[in-house]
């Protein structure tokens, strides 16, 4: 195998995972001797059917490569019913492409609704039955429609879509201000209890004693600004809200943190924003839910039970108040890094899947 096609849908606004996620793993499937080339399906800007006929033409010589389609259900339907990918995916079976698909969403989307839900799910599923391989970025267990052994299907976590600065070792001075990193916050109305978690940890976590500076990154974070403030008015916390940072600073400011605290809901492998703090050696506090599984275990977590607030405030002051525990968190989290999360090794098993087909 000397070329992948990744092939996309529309491309998500103000910034594209899914994009950065096959530029990252295309550096990596480089250094392997396998070319990786970016193809989109332009439905949303020049229709289905010129997009359709322009993808016709694109796979005049894919017969006998592989295509492997990235999936979410918004990348392929402006309203979440996105019955296009199964169009994309009939043109390469004409065509005799070996079809794989990366399932960035194995089910649907929460708070699609019941009609929306349903029509997400018969397509993901129908989708299936059309496919050489089936990749998924969370274990084959914990997605229930997939019959158990079944070959086509493999588990490749994802990687961070960012450059991982160098880890460095927290200040051992116990009256120093210790730094938290929060990485992306939800859309609306979900961000509201985000931020009430977070300054209810603040507030809960200063009254111990600790110096405390907080630094938002990503996506969400510059629109909740208002809603930050007007939370932390009455905390003596420094706040850093930087919003959407380019990649390469993303891990330099990620590795001068002592820890990241994530409350966009429980801690998963999917969860990319927590992948980010693995990359870069991070100790994590979060809340632990039935998607929290393996590889992610793996890393240098303190996990809460969900929306458990007193319980994460504990967790996060127990982190930053003992160096030798954060150390080991550290570097636990290096080491999964390294097992599980580089795109070194996601390339490696993506060949291994693709290379057997």
């Amino acid at each position: 195998m000397d070329q992948i096609v990744t092939l996309l849908g529309r491309p998500d606004c103000p910034a594209d995972g899914v994009q950065d996620y096959c530029e990252s793993l295309g550096r990596a499937l480089k250094s392997r001797g396998v070319e990786s080339v970016i193809v989109r399906v332009h439905w949303a800007h020049k229709g289905w059917r010129s997009a359709l006929a322009e993808l016709w033409r694109s796979s005049k010589e894919w017969r006998g490569r592989w295509v492997v389609l990235q999936y979410t259900a918004l990348a392929w339907s402006s309203h979440g019913f996105p019955f296009g990918v199964l169009w994309a995916i009939a043109v390469l079976r004409l065509r005799g492409a070996r079809c794989g698909v990366m399932y960035h969403e194995p089910r649907q989307q929460e708070g699609s609704g019941l009609i929306r839900g349903a029509c997400q799910n018969w397509i993901i599923q129908t989708m299936y039955l059309h496919l050489d391989r089936a990749i998924f970025s969370e274990p084959l267990d914990t997605i229930g429609w997939i019959q158990k052994n079944n070959a086509k299907a493999a588990f490749i976590p994802i990687g961070a879509n960012i450059s991982s600065g160098g880890p460095t070792l927290a200040c051992p001075d116990e009256g120093a201000v210790k730094t938290v990193a929060i990485f992306c916050l939800s859309h609306p109305p979900n961000v509201t209890l985000e931020v009430e978690d977070i300054a209810s940890v603040a507030r809960s976590a200063l009254a111990t004693g600790l110096r405390l500076r907080f630094v938002f990154i990503g996506r969400g974070t510059e629109e909740a600004e208002p809603q930050l403030r007007n939370a932390f008015r009455d905390i003596p916390a420094e706040l850093s809200i930087l919003g959407l940072v380019d990649t390469k600073e993303i891990g330099d400011l990620l590795a001068r943190c002592d820890v990241m605290l994530c409350v966009r809901g429980t801690l998963s492998p999917r969860r990319g924003s927590a992948i980010a703090g693995v990359a870069c050696g991070l100790p994590i506090v979060g809340y632990e839910g039935k998607d929290t599984g393996f590889p992610i275990t793996e890393a240098g977590l303190e996990l809460v039970p969900y929306r458990d607030r007193l319980a994460l405030a504990d967790a996060l002051g127990h982190v930053l108040r003992d160096d030798r525990l954060r150390e080991d968190l550290r570097l636990q989290s290096q080491r999964a890094h390294r097992l599980y999360f580089s795109w070194e090794r996601i390339a490696e098993r993506l060949v291994e899947e693709l290379g057997d087909g």
